[in-house]
């Protein structure tokens, strides 16, 4: 069992305690358990006004808000895997907790937003190439257990006592928050789209381009994706976006990451690239893709499909061998219905031996199922033929904590919001056989998909 503090005089005396064994620049962290309370309710109420916000909500599994920075690390480069896990061992090695076990659900995180190239194709545009936050305020929740969690470097009048206080307090407005009987997120009035952009014809050069390569032999496969800009009649709430992802996707996990105010990239993902617990990997292959009913048993029959599919399992496969691991997979794929589409899933599981978390991140990103193979040269395809920085479009998103257990989901089925603008990115799988037009109904279809999951009209005339 947990041992708690029972009464504040036990919380303050934990504080104490714990603030005497902190070293310089040391962060103490407190956590408190509370009632059950859904993190998408409490988000609103953590943190001040343009502080970066976070939710992780992989309800009914763990789910987490969290707001405040910190600590923080934003870099790009060839070396940000390695100096994100750096970061994150080190920030969460120099926290000063109360004694006694920890439930994993309560164990402080480290967050984590990684872009798909390592560096903006031009310097001061695009996202840097991970952005890292050790957050002030932590709330998680998993079934009916939730625990509440604040982190601070003392000095400057914040001491033991004053984090002690402040937490208390907190939770009680919490408890109130979710004894109040209001359980949804506040609802906004319907958003229409005042204006889309035209992709076809962009996309449809590009995609002659690409099949060219496949067909010839350059690449085995490529993954193009298209941007769409939509100016909406009126302002979008991230947390509303979310609360309507959560009832059209309740299979994916659906994720917030906000900087500021002026920017927030909302999404739900099917997708895992890898998630650690208690030394066990595991890792999707997601690659194919129809809508929901009878187009979706033809993707068990479908040679382009499987051999798409094949491509990516083989290649996690062979990543995981390189660094020492011995992967496991079932012998054909199944399908895994997300909203209204289907895709032809395997899961790769393997004991880890050792290894970083990041690092086996590092390996694995990008798989097949975003980029394309040879990976390298398939990379260098992207940049030339999509006329649009990726971002964090199909890039790790997600957390690590102080076990090193892990979760990091690629962030597709997502779009960014800048005030009434919303840009929605989706791409198709090119192999040898594929044939432009489904490639083009694919791309429409994910695009319309999307719009409809985050609760917007479909924008037929611009699709």
């Amino acid at each position: 069992m947990v041992q708690a503090p029972a009464s504040f005089s036990a919380l303050l005396s934990a504080a104490t305690a714990a603030s005497r064994r902190l070293e310089e620049e040391g962060v103490l962290s407190l956590a408190l358990p509370m009632g059950p309370l859904d993190p998408l309710v409490a988000l609103p109420h953590l943190g001040g006004s343009g502080d970066f916000r976070f939710l992780w909500d992989g309800a009914p599994g763990l789910s987490i808000a969290a707001a405040g920075q910190c600590n923080g690390l934003e870099l790009s480069g060839p070396r940000r895997f390695e100096l994100a896990q750096r970061f994150s061992s080190l920030s969460l090695n120099r926290l000063a907790r109360e004694p006694g076990p920890c439930p994993a659900l309560a164990r402080p995180r480290v967050l984590l937003a990684f872009a798909f190239f390592e560096s903006p194709l031009h310097t001061g545009t695009g996202a840097a190439g991970v952005q890292a936050v050790l957050p002030s305020w932590q709330l998680s929740r998993q079934g009916r257990h939730c625990w509440l969690r604040l982190q601070r470097a003392l000095g400057g009048g914040v001491t033991a006592r004053s984090m002690a206080e402040e937490l208390w307090d907190t939770r009680q407005r919490l408890e109130a928050l979710g004894g109040s009987g209001h359980h949804g997120v506040g609802q906004t009035p319907p958003v229409g789209i005042a204006h889309g952009s035209h992709w076809q014809a962009g996309y449809r050069s590009a995609l002659d381009r690409a099949l060219e390569l496949v067909e010839g032999g350059d690449l085995q496969k490529l993954v193009l994706a298209v941007r769409q800009q939509l100016v909406l009649d009126g302002p979008l709430d991230p947390l509303s976006l979310l609360s309507h992802l959560r009832r059209s996707q309740p299979g994916s996990c659906r994720f917030l990451w906000q900087r500021s105010e002026r920017e927030a990239l909302v999404g739900a993902s099917p997708e895992r690239l890898l998630t650690l617990r208690q030394g066990q990997l595991r890792s999707d292959a997601l690659a194919g893709t129809a809508p929901l009913g009878e187009p979706a048993d033809d993707l068990l029959h479908s040679r382009k499909d499987r051999h798409e599919h094949e491509l990516v399992v083989e290649t996690i496969t062979a990543v995981l061998q390189k660094a020492g691991l011995d992967p496991r997979r079932p012998r054909r794929p199944r399908l895994a219905r997300h909203g209204s589409l289907v895709h032809l899933h395997t899961p790769i599981t393997a004991a880890l031996r050792g290894q970083a978390p990041l690092t086996l991140a590092e390996a694995l990103h990008p798989t097949p199922a975003v980029a394309g193979l040879p990976r390298r040269e398939a990379m260098a395809w992207l940049r030339s033929l999509e006329p649009f920085e990726r971002g964090h479009y199909a890039a790790p998103i997600g957390w690590i904590d102080t076990e090193g257990d892990t979760d990091l989901r690629v962030a597709i089925r997502s779009g960014t919001l800048r005030g009434q603008q919303l840009e929605l990115t989706a791409g198709a799988g090119l192999v040898r056989g594929s044939h432009p037009e489904r490639e083009l109904q694919e791309v429409a279809l994910k695009l319309g998909v999307l719009q409809q999951q985050l609760n917007l009209p479909l924008a037929a005339a611009f699709s």
